[in-house]
Order: C-alpha cells, then sequence, then structure tokens
C-alpha cells in the first residue's frame, strides 16, 4: 500500500531549482488518499506526470533523487531481516528506481517506552551493515518515544538522496508500446517470510525475506549502456500493483504470461494455504524492468549474472491496445486483469 509519495513533477524553487514529490504503490484506498487529500494540498501548481519511486531534483544544474519511506513491519525481525535491514535497503532501492547512486541517507526512530535495549542495538547494527555494503551514509537523525502500548517497538523512517547520472530518464512516462516487461526474481519471498512468523508456519526448505539492495543491479544494466525506460521496485501491492500503476499513468496496455512470472513452490503453496494471490504479495529485492524489445535478451543476461537476481524472466510485453489495463494471459489462453485492491492483502509488511 503506498504508505509513501512523491510528487514527478516540478515545483520551482527559484534559478535552476525544481522540487519534487514521488509516490509508491499498494491498494486503491491509500491511492485516493494521497490523490485526493495530499497532492492537492503539497501541490497547488501541479504539472500532470507520471509518479515514481524517487523525485528528481534540478538544483544549479545538478540531479538529485530523493524519496522517503516509513517501516513499520510487524514483527520486527523475519527470516532474512529485520526493520533496520529493511528501512535502508528500501530507501537505497526507491533512489535506484530513478537511476541514482544512493549516497546519503537520514534515520528517525519512534520508539515505544519499555523496548529493550538489546532489541534497538541489534536494529541498529543491522542498519550499519546494510548501510556499509551499499556504500551509504547515515548522517543525520531523530529520535522520539511514545508511551507504552502506542508504537508497537519501534517504526523507522528514512530519507534518502543520490546523483542521477547526466543522461539517465527513468519514468512511467517513457514506457511505450513494444517494451519488454521483465522481473528479476521470484516473487513473494518477504510477505511470505514475514507472514509465517505471524501465523507460525513452517516450510520443508528455508523460505526467506528476499531483503536486498537493488542499486547494483540497476548500476550493472546502466554500465551495459542498455536504454532502460521505467523501473519498480515491487514492495506494498506485489508485481500487480506496480503494472496496474504504470499503465494506468503511461496510459499503455500491459500483457503478462502467467506461467512466465517466477514464484517458488513454497510461496505458492503459502499463498493458498493463506487464501493470498503472489502477484500481490510484497517484495524487498525485487523490481520490474521496461525496455526495448530489443535490449530484452541482454537485459535478462545481465540479471541472470548479477547476485541480486534470483531466477529472472521475461514475462511480457507493452501493447497498444487496452489502454490502462493490465491483462495476465493464462497457459491456455484465458486472461484476467490485474487492478489495484481495494485494501491491503498483508498489513505491516514494510
Amino acid at each position: 500500500m503506498p504508505d509513501d509519495f512523491n510528487l514527478n513533477c516540478p515545483i520551482p524553487l527559484g534559478n535552476h531549482k525544481t522540487v519534487q514529490l514521488a509516490h509508491g504503490g499498494g491498494g486503491r484506498l491509500m491511492r485516493q488518499l494521497i490523490e485526493g487529500l495530499f497532492l492537492p494540498a503539497f501541490d497547488a501548481q501541479r504539472v500532470q506526470a507520471p509518479p515514481h519511486d524517487s523525485a528528481v531534483l534540478e538544483i544549479d544544474s545538478n540531479r538529485l533523487a530523493f524519496t522517503t519511506d516509513t517501516f513499520v513491519v510487524s514483527p520486527l525481525f523475519f527470516p532474512g531481516g529485520d526493520i533496520g535491514k529493511l528501512a535502508v535497503f528500501g530507501t537505497v532501492n526507491d533512489l535506484a528506481m530513478a537511476g541514482a547512486k544512493p549516497a546519503y541517507l537520514s534515520a528517525g526512530f519512534v520508539l515505544e517506552e519499555g523496548l529493550e535495549m538489546e532489541t534497538l542495538r541489534r536494529i541498529v547494527a543491522s542498519m550499519c551493515r546494510a548501510a556499509a555494503e551499499v556504500d551509504v551514509r547515515i548522517v543525520t537523525g531523530d529520535t522520539k518515544v511514545v508511551d507504552r502500548g502506542k508504537g508497537d517497538g519501534i517504526f523507522i523512517n528514512t530519507a534518502g538522496i543520490g546523483t542521477v547520472p547526466e543522461g539517465i530518464e527513468i519514468s512511467p512516462a517513457r514506457v511505450a508500446p513494444g517494451d519488454a516487461v521483465l522481473v528479476s526474481g521470484d516473487l513473494g519471498r518477504h510477505g511470505i517470510a514475514v507472514m509465517s512468523v505471524r501465523e507460525g508456519l513452517a516450510f520443508e526448505g528455508a523460505l526467506e525475506s528476499d531483503c536486498a539492495s537493488l542499486a547494483g543491479l540497476v548500476d550493472a544494466m546502466l554500465a551495459a549502456g542498455i536504454e532502460i525506460h521505467c523501473l519498480r521496485d515491487l514492495t506494498r501491492g506485489g508485481l500487480a500493483a506496480a503494472l496496474a500503476e504504470i499503465a494506468e499513468h503511461a496510459r499503455v496496455g500491459i500483457e503478462i504470461k502467467e506461467a512466465a512470472i517466477p514464484v517458488a513452490q513454497p510461496v505458492r503453496s503459502a499463498c493458498e494455504l493463506l487464501g493470498l494471490d503472489p502477484l500481490y504479495v510484497a517484495n524487498e529485492g525485487r523490481l520490474v524492468a521496461f525496455v526495448p524489445t530489443e535490449s530484452a535478451d541482454r537485459v535478462l543476461e545481465i540479471m541472470q549474472s548479477h547476485p541480486a537476481a534470483h531466477g529472472p524472466a521475461i514475462i511480457g510485453t507493452v501493447t497498444h491496445e487496452h489502454r490502462g489495463i493490465v491483462e495476465l494471459r493464462g497457459p491456455l489462453g484465458g486472461g484476467r486483469i490485474l487492478d489495484l485492491l481495494s485494501g491491503e492483502q498483508m498489513p505491516r509488511i514494510c
């Protein structure tokens, strides 16, 4: 669900200075709140432009990406990660989706009275390891304490800044008919890993969250000189929500082959048990990429050789037909529409 938003359009600040705000995907009700309240209130001079994971700012001829996010995941520790690792990588990934090189983060902590100091130390240490892994610095922050029973342990807000190289334009506005659609790996691991702890589920094999940085993978694609039209990390609302938003904002049709979408069997089985659709389950280390068809095989090759991608696949194409609609094509030729859910399948995932 889109708890964060960026108005991906400029607001003048003076000579050669603009500010942009961005928005991340999820459920229809939250989107209505953002578009009906926050956008009109904060951006009276808004120019229509597709929203994106990070805002790209032009300040004195420099291009910076800026994003913010708040993390309220429950439980705080889950297979493959914790709220601290999630906060760092989640923010870094939003910057990377704009083609930016992440540089600096802030960290704001809302601590519940009674939180054990050892728990806080573990989370802070995890954040430090994650930041060192992706070569970013946490340079400013804040702490607040709330009464016992009003904070669920700890909430973390992060903001991130990165530099966008000259000539890089990655945005939903660039998605065009004829583009290929790729995912960087199997879907649903993060959401199911978190739910497994909540529901006390056990799996035959270890099922861990895919929580990881995607910045290196994006760097590898850009270094190869590939023209990337759009990237989106598949967090709240999963693949389905990301595609639905991009199709609507870019005014294109997207056709996806169900058989091509990678979903690990433990995830598929858990979704069947819990009554969930894996295409709507949150991920924290997966992205969808839109590239020209002639570049698709090269992008897939790069993904297959990169440690941040696990079982990548070409899953569909962008079309002129049924603009604003995502159609999932079944193995026997039937189809169904992927749309935003009214609510959220799995709350407190990110």
